[in-house]
């Protein structure tokens, strides 16, 4: 089992900069494969925001915060974060943060997500 807990989320101009953290938790985090962060705006579905291997230095992205948002991780602190830059009105949403605990795994261990809202 996983426990995450997400914060730094909040408001912020267009064009703007914004960090969030997610911190792992729990005896499976030992097992950890990759974390990753996706976002679920008012109305629509949950989508995928990146990914991080836990043990190795990839990472993959939406084609919508590709060249704009870097994920990265603190093996020693379970942290991931998640660098947002030229944050855009469409950006609004709660981001979340999932855990993979094996490759042929789905993300899962949802935190409780922290509100990022960008105004213009």
């Amino acid at each position: 089992q996983v426990q995450l807990v997400e914060s730094g989320g909040g408001l912020v101009q267009a064009g703007g900069s914004l960090r969030i953290s997610c911190v792992a938790s729990g005896r499976s985090t030992v097992s950890l494969y990759a974390m990753g962060w996706f976002r679920q705006a008012p109305g629509k579905e949950r989508e995928f925001v990146a990914a991080i291997m836990w043990n190795h230095s990839i990472t993959r992205y939406s084609d919508s915060v590709k060249g704009r948002f870097t994920i990265s991780r603190d093996n020693a602190k379970k942290t991931v974060y998640l660098q947002m830059n030229n944050l855009k009105l469409e950006d609004t949403a709660v981001y979340y943060c999932g855990a993979k605990v094996a490759k042929t795994a789905d993300f899962g261990s949802w935190g409780q997500g922290t509100q990022v809202t960008v105004s213009s």
